[in-house]
């Protein structure tokens, strides 16, 4: 039997990370430091050293549209806004814009898996 990967774990261990480690690069290029940047996405100072190091979130690379959707999330955690808004906001357009279902496609699809199709429907 095929192992079949569900876009729920596709998204969990590796488009958030992803996201996340864009957010960190993006916040520090804002200005704030590695401790504040943990603290604004409530993750660990050693989390965000790795998400700059390279040692995590580096599976999936982002087109540029996607890119520009990180950079305005960064922009609003850190001018205050909220942080699980802003992962929401971001996970809901990487699911409208296919970007989940070709990570999905990487890493475990059924061969004829269309439910991200159907799932943009509306």
């Amino acid at each position: 039997m095929e192992k079949v990967t569900t876009p729920q774990e596709v998204e969990v261990w590796y488009v958030l990370p992803a996201v996340r480690k864009g957010l960190v690069t993006e916040m520090i290029r804002l200005g704030l430091n590695q401790k504040e940047a943990a603290e604004r996405l409530g993750i660990t100072e050693a989390a965000v050293s790795q998400y700059l190091s390279g040692k995590r979130g580096y599976d999936v690379t982002f087109d540029g549209n996607t890119k520009d959707e990180i950079r305005k999330s960064a922009k609003s955690i850190v001018a205050g806004g909220n942080v699980i808004s802003e992962l929401n906001r971001i996970c809901e357009y990487s699911m409208k814009h296919m970007v989940l279902c070709r990570v999905h496609k990487m890493h475990g699809a059924p061969k004829k898996c269309d439910i991200c199709f159907k799932n943009t429907a509306d």
